[in-house]
C-alpha cells in the first residue's frame, strides 16, 4: 500500500537528499511519536525508512506510507516475565542491527533516529555510526522507573540497578537525546546525561489529525436530559493506567450520573478483562463499552463524540513523572480533562487549566468527573485555558524544533568534515 501525506503544510525542503532511518520496537504507522517524527523529516525533503515490529498478519514486511518506507521484522511483543522481556529486546537489537548494517553498506545514513524501548536497541546503530551516521536516542520513558512500575521492582534492587548502568551507556553511545517533558530531561541529566546534550520534543497530537476544536457551548438543562454522559479513555490497558479506579469512580456515581457510560479503547489484555470482569459483577455492564483498539483518526473522532477524557493513573513513581499525550489530544478537540495530580503535569498545567485528581485515589477521581458533569459552564473556561498551553506545545511548533534539532547535526558532521580536511 502506498499513501501520501494530506494537505501537507508549506515547508522548505531543508533536508533534502538526506538519508534518515529509525528503529521502533513497536508497530508502525500506529505508534504516533515515531510516525510524527518521520513524517516530519519526510516533509522537509528527507529520505526516511523506519524499522519496526510485524505484530498483524495482515501487515505487510514492506511498504511505503505517508512518504516513510517501513520494514517489518516479524515479531510479536509479549507482556510476560524478565526473561521474555530480554528475549524479546535482544532479538530486535539483533535483527535491526543486521539490516541497519546492511543498508549501510550499500548507501550510507546521515540520521539513525532510535527510539527506546530498550534503551540499549540504540546500539544496534553501531556500523552506521562507525560510517558517520549521527544517532539521535528519543526517550520516551525512562526505563528504570517504568520496570519499576510493571514489576514492582525497588530502587535499589539489581534490576533497577542494571537498566541504570544501560541507560549511561546508551545515552553515552548517543550523539544527542531526546525526551518528551522537563521531569524526564531532569531525570537523565541528573544521573547519566550532559542537559545541553537533551532536547524536550514533546508528545504533540499531530494537528493534521488532531485539528483544533473550540469546547462546546453547554445547552441549558441537556445534562439532565437522560442523555448519555460518556467518559473515555484509551490507551494502554495496563494496570500503572489505572482503569480499575475509572470503573471504581463509575461505581460510585451510579445514582449522581445514571446515564454516565465509560467508553475503553486499546488493545485487549489481561487485565482489562480483570477489570471488564468486576464491573460485571459490580452491575455495570450496560455503563461500561469496550471498543477496541484504533486509530489515531477514529481515536479524534471518539474524543469529538465523548464529554469528558480521563487519566486514571495508579500511583508509581513513573506515573509521577510522565505527562500523557492523551492530555494534548482531549484538550486539541475541546474536551476536559481529568488527570493526576503529578510533577510531570504540573510542570505544564496547573488546576486552573485541568481536573487534577489525587494520583490513584479513586474517589478524588469520582468528584472530578461529578464536577465536570454539575458544571458545564465552568468546565468549558477550564478547556479553554487549558488550550493555551496546549497551543504553546503543538505538533507545528515541536516538529520545527526537531527539524532545527536534526539540521544542527548534520551541521556539525558537515563542519567536523571541513576541519579534517
Amino acid at each position: 500500500m502506498i499513501a501520501t501525506l494530506n494537505n501537507p503544510q508549506t515547508t522548505s525542503l531543508r533536508l533534502a537528499g538526506k538519508r534518515v532511518i529509525s528503529v521502533v520496537y513497536s508497530s508502525y504507522p500506529s505508534d504516533p511519536r515515531p510516525r510524527r517524527a518521520a513524517e516530519a523529516l519526510v516533509r522537509h525533503g528527507a529520505n526516511v525508512e523506519v524499522i519496526c515490529l510485524k505484530e498483524r498478519d495482515d501487515e505487510l514486511q514492506r511498504e511505503t506510507f505517508n512518504g516513510v518506507h517501513i520494514t517489518r521484522i516479524p515479531l510479536k511483543r509479549r507482556r510476560a516475565g524478565k526473561l521474555s522481556y530480554i528475549y524479546q529486546y535482544g532479538t530486535m537489537i539483533l535483527r535491526a542491527g543486521i539490516i541497519l548494517a546492511y543498508r549501510t553498506i550499500r548507501n550510507r545514513f546521515d540520521i539513525v533516529h532510535i527510539h527506546n524501548m530498550p534503551d540499549i536497541l540504540v546500539f544496534s546503530a553501531l556500523i552506521p555510526k562507525l560510517f558517520g551516521a549521527k544517532v539521535i536516542l528519543d526517550l520516551h520513558d525512562p526505563m528504570p522507573e517504568l520496570m519499576m512500575a510493571i514489576f514492582g521492582l525497588a530502587e535499589t534492587s539489581r534490576t533497577v540497578r542494571l537498566l541504570k548502568i544501560f541507560e549511561k551507556w546508551s545515552l553515552a553511545f548517543a550523539d544527542r537525546v531526546v525526551t518528551t517533558n522537563e521531569a524526564f530531561s531532569k531525570i537523565f541529566s541528573s544521573r547519566s546525561c550532559a542537559p545541553e546534550k537533551i532536547t524536550i520534543i514533546m508528545n504533540s497530537p499531530d494537528e493534521e489529525i488532531f485539528s483544533d476544536r473550540e469546547a462546546a457551548k453547554p445547552v441549558p438543562g441537556q445534562a439532565n436530559n437522560g442523555r448519555r454522559f460518556v467518559i473515555m479513555y484509551h490507551g494502554s490497558l495496563v494496570e500503572r493506567h489505572g482503569l480499575d479506579l475509572a470503573v471504581k469512580a463509575l461505581a460510585t456515581l451510579r445514582d449522581l450520573i445514571p446515564q454516565a457510560q465509560l467508553r475503553i479503547f486499546g488493545n485487549r489484555t489481561p487485565y482489562l478483562d480483570q477489570v471488564l470482569t468486576f464491573g460485571r459483577k459490580s452491575g455495570m455492564s450496560e455503563a461500561i463499552e469496550y471498543l477496541g483498539p484504533k486509530d489515531l483518526e477514529q481515536i479524534a473522532a471518539a474524543i469529538r463524540n465523548c464529554d469528558v477524557g480521563i487519566i486514571p493513573n495508579r500511583k508509581s513513581r513513573f506515573t509521577e513523572l510522565n505527562l500523557p499525550t492523551r492530555i494534548f489530544e482531549f484538550l486539541s478537540q475541546g474536551k476536559p480533562v481529568i488527570a493526576p495530580r503529578t510533577p510531570g503535569i504540573l510542570d505544564y498545567f496547573t488546576p486552573n487549566e485541568l481536573l487534577l485528581f489525587e494520583l490513584g485515589n479513586a474517589e478524588d477521581l469520582a468528584m472530578r468527573i461529578a464536577y465536570a458533569f454539575k458544571h458545564p459552564e465552568e468546565t468549558v473556561e477550564l478547556i479553554e485555558r487549558g488550550q493555551e498551553i496546549y497551543r504553546r506545545h503543538k505538533w507545528s511548533v515541536e516538529r520545527l524544533r526537531f527539524v532545527s534539532l536534526v539540521e544542527n547535526l548534520l551541521s556539525a558532521t558537515k563542519r567536523s568534515a571541513v576541519y579534517r580536511s
